[in-house]
């Protein structure tokens, strides 16, 4: 009997792929560090039964209507705005994402992005680096307490709530905004529902765990900073497209707002030149949220099991 194809559109160690080998024809990308280039994306999904993809994959029509024999397209990510969903329903292709497993390491980075941000580490550290650290003084790079602060969380999903948590041991107050109430956080963890505009009003911090879609995108605009506090501090953690990346830098150098926490940008990779990272009150990461080493494997499986489960005739274990 004729194996699957599968095709892997970036490199992945060895110890991940070889126990798929025995089931499943698998070629991949060469590279680990660099997209595999569209004309060849498309090339090899021509006989491809399974897709294994990353968010710098667009997986448009044009892509899917190329892949006569594709049954799944297995998504890295929990967001899946990279894939036309639509179209893949259409030609009876499944799509997979990977909820779950990577929730604690992403709650881990937005609140560690949210420590860095209000205490001004990245600063101190530069500070030293530079050799401008000469005396003691009472207001030498101060930043915000977070202790006993209100958060305010735009988008209370999976990762959402557990951001929630770790604010609660830290004593905050904790205001969310989401599409429907979440029952659990608030008698777990006190949270507060609340509109959008109160969240921006309100909240020491405002994080951004929402999925980008029509109704999200840009929704951190410039009438959204300009209803935070002069003293609030704003993190992404969940897409680029949410926020209007002009609107947040004329706040930062307007001061309408005191610092930002970036791990998402509206074009990924951003360069060294971009206007935000001219800030001093601007942390950002390479869009890194859930990147340790056993969630990024565990993500890995989560997609090869997907795809084991479609081309096998079962069920998949999280479809979108």
């Amino acid at each position: 009997m004729t194996k699957s194809s599968i095709y892997i559109t970036r490199k992945l160690p060895e110890e991940v792929i070889e126990p798929y080998r025995k089931l499943f024809h698998i070629r991949m990308w060469e590279r680990e560090d660099v997209p595999v280039p569209r004309d060849l994306l498309i090339k090899e999904v021509k006989d491809a039964d399974g897709l294994f993809c990353l968010l710098t994959e667009k997986i448009d029509q044009e892509v899917l209507e190329h892949a006569s024999h594709l049954k799944i397209v297995a998504n890295m990510a929990v967001g899946y705005d990279n894939i036309d969903v639509k179209a893949a329903a259409k030609l009876g292709i499944t799509v997979t994402n990977t909820p779950d497993v990577l929730t604690e390491t992403t709650a881990d980075l937005a609140f560690a992005l949210l420590m860095t941000t209000a205490r001004r580490m990245m600063e101190a550290s530069d500070y030293i680096k530079a050799d401008h650290w000469q005396y003691w003084s009472p207001l030498l790079l101060a930043g915000s307490d977070i202790h006993h602060k209100t958060i305010g969380i735009v988008g209370m999903g999976r990762i959402g709530t557990a951001i929630a948590r770790r604010a609660s041991g830290f004593g905050m107050d904790i205001l969310y905004h989401n599409r429907s109430r979440h029952p659990r956080a608030e008698e777990q963890l006190h949270a507060v529902y609340a509109d959008f505009d109160t969240i921006l009003g309100k909240s020491d911090f405002v994080v951004s765990v929402i999925p980008l879609t029509k109704e999200t995108e840009r929704m951190f605009d410039q009438q959204a900073f300009e209803k935070m506090k002069q003293s609030g501090i704003f993190i992404n953690v969940s897409r680029g497209g949410v926020v209007d990346e002009c609107a947040l830098y004329k706040a930062l150098v307007k001061k309408e707002i005191r610092a930002a926490g970036l791990d998402v940008f509206e074009k990924e990779p951003i360069r060294k030149d971009h206007p935000l990272l001219q800030l001093e009150n601007v942390v950002c990461l390479p869009h890194i949220g859930s990147a340790s080493v056993e969630t990024r494997m565990e993500m890995a499986r989560l997609c090869l099991e997907n795809i084991r489960n479609v081309l096998n005739g079962e069920e998949p274990m999280t479809p979108v």
